[in-house]
């Protein structure tokens, strides 16, 4: 079994979601489409990487929660409003991948040229960017090819929120303690993408393991 450890806890996100909720019956109350909600969100992200790229550390990271905001919502309002498609939940994922892409291009070029490009300081910070970018896509790439076998897969310890989250609180601090944010992510993404292979791994062997006779012979 894996050991479920947090780094943002579920209360946390529990009461977060019952803030949200009055912006959450008012886009009920206008019918917005929770898909517009979702491109909103990709918009704000866009905008969130342009401050980063132009060293506006502290601008970028709020644009970036708000765009992750949006993202929480677009799922409650489709919830709410019943219109819950499998063509939202598609459309819904794949402007996430962008959005996350797009921000930390922005968020490197601005690191790579800050610490001097061609230096091995600007060298390390773009693998460490390009790593957390493929750990970031692999995190969701897992839990969507395990969701599409059927086993459910959402444990880990960098999820979406918690990547958000890590990265808009270094921006907002310092350039330096953004740099670490983005090494915690290209490590722990990458651990979270093969802790949800050995979670998958082993449900299902479990299963295998509770079909087996319950008289069976040992020695």
């Amino acid at each position: 079994m894996i050991m479920k450890i947090a780094i943002i806890p579920q209360i946390v996100k529990e009461r977060f979601k019952q803030l949200l909720e009055p912006v959450i019956r008012f886009f009920i109350r206008y019918e917005l489409n929770p898909n517009f909600l979702t491109t909103v969100s990709l918009i704000i992200s866009i905008f969130s990487a342009y401050q980063f790229g132009k060293g506006s550390l502290r601008l970028g990271a709020l644009l970036l929660l708000l765009g992750g905001i949006f993202d929480m919502i677009d799922g409650a309002v489709a919830r709410a409003t019943n219109r819950v498609t499998r063509f939202g939940a598609l459309y819904d994922s794949t402007l996430d991948r962008y959005s996350e892409i797009i921000v930390f291009f922005g968020i490197g070029f601005h690191l790579v040229h800050k610490y001097s490009a061609g230096s091995k300081t600007s060298l390390l910070i773009s693998m460490a960017v390009f790593i957390a970018i493929a750990g970031s896509i692999m995190v969701s790439y897992v839990r969507a090819r395990a969701e599409g076998l059927r086993f459910e897969c959402k444990v880990g310890l960098m999820q979406r929120p918690e990547r958000l989250v890590l990265l808009s609180l270094g921006a907002l601090i310092s350039a330096t303690v953004l740099v670490v944010a983005i090494v915690f992510i290209a490590l722990l993404a990458n651990f979270t993408a093969f802790e949800r292979v050995y979670h998958v791994w082993a449900a299902e062997n479990e299963k295998k393991w509770s079909k087996l006779p319950s008289d069976i012979d040992h020695e």
